[in-house]
């Protein structure tokens, strides 16, 4: 979606955006995005802004990795995973969501939790213009380098497999404020992984987690174990290796449909909390 709408997208996120330059609020001058301090950004014609001010990162996702995620998410393989998210967020909060891909999460969050305000980053240019066709108020920026988002301006932060700047989100994060945070654990397609040679899963990964969060001021609040199994296509299970960073690794599954055969995969992640300590 292009034109008039698309622009006005951003205008229910202006009270979350902070300028990544000087840290000042915006306001929106047609097509542009001004902070006070004058700073201007221009607003695509898709709706999205971005904020990056430079390229993006060569391990960004790229336009394939992002149709492959949507082919794989629309089929609903994953929606035990959104529908313990969207009940891990109370209603009525404004929520952020960091490595916000094609918008699957944050998108059922709105649908069912009508945030009073929503914001999706993404660092992939592709990710983010997926996620202001779906209707979703966009940005691109970089997890790593710092939010551009205002201080205590949100009710919810969202990382569901994405990086963690655990700073970031307390900073962000209002008084009362929580971060759901969605990791997989290591019996997360095992077997696929162990067939195919994926990415490998650490099996501190959680207590990593923890610690980090800890150490920014987060405590765990609750965790939830979602787990499930599906069977998939073979063109299923090439879109599931080449929606993430396996797809950087593993082309020639991309490109034989994984081999020709029917697979079952086991889905083990956690949903974990975490509040301001």
């Amino acid at each position: 979606m292009s034109g008039p709408d698309a622009t006005n997208r951003l205008d229910a996120a202006i009270g979350l955006l902070a300028c990544p330059v000087c840290g000042s609020q915006f306001r929106r001058v047609e097509r542009v995005l001004q902070c006070t301090m004058r700073h201007s950004f221009d607003i695509a014609r898709q709706g999205y802004v971005n904020l990056l001010g430079r390229k993006p990162p060569h391990n960004a996702d790229t336009p394939d990795m992002i149709a492959a995620r949507e082919r794989f998410l629309s089929g609903g393989h994953y929606s035990p995973i959104r529908d313990a998210v969207v009940a891990a967020c109370p209603p009525r909060e404004s929520v952020i969501e960091v490595g916000a891909g094609t918008g699957y999460y944050l998108s059922g969050v709105v649908a069912a939790r009508r945030p009073t305000g929503h914001l999706a980053l993404d660092v992939s240019v592709a990710a983010v213009r997926r996620t202001a066709a779906a209707g979703l108020a966009a940005a691109v920026a970089d997890t790593w380098a710092g939010l551009p988002v205002a201080d205590a301006c949100a009710g919810i932060v969202l990382c569901v497999f994405a990086p963690r700047n655990p700073a970031e989100f307390d900073r962000v994060l209002r008084p009362g404020g929580r971060v759901v945070v969605v990791t997989p654990q290591p019996g997360h397609l095992a077997g696929l992984r162990h067939d195919l040679g994926l990415l490998d899963i650490p099996v501190d990964k959680e207590d990593r987690l923890d610690e980090s969060l800890a150490a920014a001021g987060l405590r765990l609040a609750s965790r939830t174990a979602v787990r499930f199994d599906r069977t998939l296509t073979p063109h299923e299970v090439a879109d599931l290796v080449g929606m993430g960073p396996n797809a950087f690794h593993h082309r020639s599954t991309l490109t034989d449909g994984a081999g020709g055969a029917s697979s079952t995969i086991d889905v083990a992640v956690d949903i974990s909390t975490f509040v301001q300590a």
